[in-house]
């Protein structure tokens, strides 16, 4: 519906659908502009105060012969300020005013005058917890969508950079930004997450951009493997959008979403770059060394001891050296369900109690719990190692299917002895090699279809793309 040209009706509108009397920070400011009366909703936190109190100011001085006839000339005359806009709608007014802008209202105009002066509350920039780097920049995103959208913008200051804005969530109207180069984005895919939250039929994204992405993307829930890169720096946001992925910011969310997203890219990290192209590569290459240890080692443990007579004698210091009281099999599915426990108690534990929980885990679960016979010192030496070395990887999403995978190793394992083991390969491999992208790309290239130039750029660290004029310069 339109709005009327009697501020009254309007204002009794806006009061009744906002529930201006029993909302405190839903504030309906009355006053006089040219000698007709007008009114200004906003809402209390959101709002920059000093930006309003210089524009009631410039209206105080405004005589009843200089009003204008209509409200779009009022807009350039009388609102010295950057974001104004004008509508005549009532429920777009109504969501632009939940979402922070102020609405002005004057007797005898039929349209909503917007003041873009908001204002959200948010945290320092700051370095993420958990993608830090050793060398390199030290912010990271927050969860104002304007702020993150300022620092891509700061590292690509190029006008074919586009953020382009959209909406999803029938109540929270939640705010998505569509960042990628034009030129160097996939535009299929494009138009393909462009229609898909536009054809999004949620009540609100209440976790941020894991509601999303299960939104746009709900096929293969059954795969562990991520189908989306997360991060939370803005360095590693820009550089996506310049090698032509499209990144997805999420109002209230400090991570960015990158698409499409194979499992290389979700490997990678910043620290990859941050460092000559020898260091670079071999941080990259002992990353996946590492993610291949926690996958295998546990299984192969496992196998190895249910054969411990026919090991040779090179291979005897594996061998148990203490009795088991417990299945192999037990006491590793024990400490995989016991690592996750300590992990969700360091979690919710106040920083004033870190110190005692760490001497708990340490001392009575670790040498305690071998003294009693529940469990071996070489379950828990592997096992140590397995948590470390999923800690060596930046995407949670990645350890825990690893996770997944390795319990699924252990079990067929047990179970069918050395097929077992095989068929548990064999099955991650499926898992991985079947996966794919939002894009419909294979999960693995460029190992599927085999491409050696690429393969050997997501492997090895080479020297950073210069252009030709510079490279003469040189």
């Amino acid at each position: 519906m339109a709005f009327s040209k009697n501020l009254t009706e309007n204002m009794e509108y806006m009061k009744r659908i906002l529930a201006a009397e029993r909302n405190f920070d839903i504030v309906c400011r009355v006053l006089e502009v040219g000698g007709r009366k007008a009114c200004v909703f906003f809402v209390d936190g959101f709002t920059k105060d000093e930006v309003l109190l210089k524009i009631f100011q410039g209206w105080s001085g405004i005589n009843t012969a200089d009003m204008p006839q209509d409200a779009q000339r009022f807009c350039e005359q009388y609102l010295p300020y950057g974001e104004i806009g004008l509508t005549d709608r009532e429920d777009e007014a109504i969501v632009k005013l939940l979402t922070g802008v102020s609405c002005v209202f004057v007797d005898g105009y039929d349209a909503c005058m917007t003041i873009n002066c908001r204002s959200y509350p948010s945290r320092g920039v700051e370095e993420p917890d958990k993608d830090k780097v050793l060398r390199g920049s030290r912010d990271g995103f927050v969860e104002t969508l304007v702020s993150n959208a300022a620092l891509i913008r700061r590292r690509i200051r190029d006008p074919k950079l586009v953020m382009e804005c959209v909406s999803a969530g029938e109540s929270s109207h939640t705010d998505i930004a569509l960042c990628y180069m034009r030129g160097r984005v996939d535009e299929d895919l494009l138009v393909k997450v462009r229609e898909r939250i536009a054809d999004l039929r949620v009540d609100a994204l209440t976790m941020n951009q894991e509601s999303l992405a299960e939104c746009i993307y709900p096929h293969k829930w059954y795969n562990p493997f991520p189908k989306f890169k997360f991060s939370e720096r803005p360095d590693t946001a820009a550089a996506c959008i310049l090698e032509g992925n499209l990144v997805i910011l999420v109002d209230n969310s400090p991570a960015a979403m990158v698409l499409p997203s194979s499992v290389f890219d979700i490997i990678e990290e910043a620290d990859d770059y941050y460092f000559p192209p020898l260091t670079g590569t071999y941080l990259r290459l002992s990353r996946l060394a590492t993610a291949l240890l926690s996958l295998l080692l546990t299984p192969v443990f496992l196998l190895l001891m249910m054969h411990a007579d026919g090991l040779p004698e090179s291979l005897a210091f594996l061998r148990l050296a203490d009795e088991t009281h417990v299945p192999l099999l037990v006491q590793l599915l024990i400490l995989e369900f016991a690592i996750d426990g300590l992990r969700l108690a360091a979690v919710n534990t106040p920083n004033m109690l870190t110190t005692p929980l760490s001497v708990i885990a340490g001392i009575v679960l670790g040498e305690y719990s071998v003294k009693s016979g529940w469990f071996n010192s070489e379950t828990m030496l592997y096992m140590a190692f397995v948590t470390i070395a999923n800690y060596s990887q930046s995407s949670f999403e990645l350890g825990y299917a690893l996770k997944f995978m390795r319990v699924l190793l252990l079990i067929l394992t047990a179970l069918l002895d050395v097929w077992g083991f095989a068929a548990g390969v064999l099955l991650v491999i499926a898992a991985i090699a079947f996966n794919r992208t939002i894009a419909g790309k294979s999960y693995i290239y460029p190992l599927i279809p085999f491409r050696w130039s690429e393969l050997k750029k997501r492997l090895f660290r080479g020297r950073l793309p210069v252009k030709e004029k510079n490279r003469e310069d040189a």
